[in-house]
């Protein structure tokens, strides 16, 4: 009984106190994103699914036939995407080449590799965002593209419990939100 009557006080106050609010409430001020959001590839507006992954640190883009080379002194990267526009249905295929952002060391229970990024433009309900993605082929993948921490931190706030919040719909009026160097 004495054990109980020591714990007592400490169960009033939890009784009394209100629950504080969650992460998502608490910061009305920035956009709340799903796990699995609708995404404009731009400038070309390619609607695809995206994939907010806070388990990854850096964005995935499906790209194919991807080729390194040097252009001026600097290490470029060419590659094609080759993606299903979520909208229309169509395959929307489009040749790049971009410079090489950084290269990226991947290690895993396959062994390291190593990956290009470069810096696209993707739109996010009404906010245009200059991102680093990591350039692999993820055809065999459900989703064309994935964002990672890195990106997340900039979009707002990650809601794991909910998909499709915002649909993409960027104009020459939306605020475009340019990359920031982490190194």
């Amino acid at each position: 009984m004495f054990a109980l009557m020591r714990y007592l006080p400490l169960a009033m106050l939890l009784a009394t106190t209100t629950l504080t609010p969650s992460l998502a409430e608490e910061t009305t001020d920035r956009p709340v994103f799903g796990w699995v959001e609708k995404a404009h590839i731009e400038p070309w507006g390619v609607e695809v699914k995206a994939k907010l992954d806070s388990g990854a640190l850096t964005s995935s883009l499906d790209a194919r036939d991807i080729e390194r080379f040097e252009k001026d002194g600097e290490d470029w990267v060419r590659f094609r995407l080759e993606l299903e526009d979520e909208e229309t249905g169509e395959t929307f295929e489009k040749a790049l080449e971009r410079p090489v952002n950084r290269n990226l060391l991947l290690r895993g229970a396959g062994g390291t590799s190593r990956r290009p990024t470069v810096i696209m433009t993707i739109c996010l309900g009404d906010t245009r965002y200059e991102e680093d993605f990591s350039l692999r082929n993820r055809s065999k993948m459900n989703y064309p593209l994935l964002l990672g921490r890195r990106t997340i931190s900039h979009l707002g706030v990650l809601d794991v419990d909910k998909t499709f919040l915002s649909d993409p719909g960027c104009d020459e009026d939306s605020k475009t939100v340019p990359y920031a160097d982490e190194k």
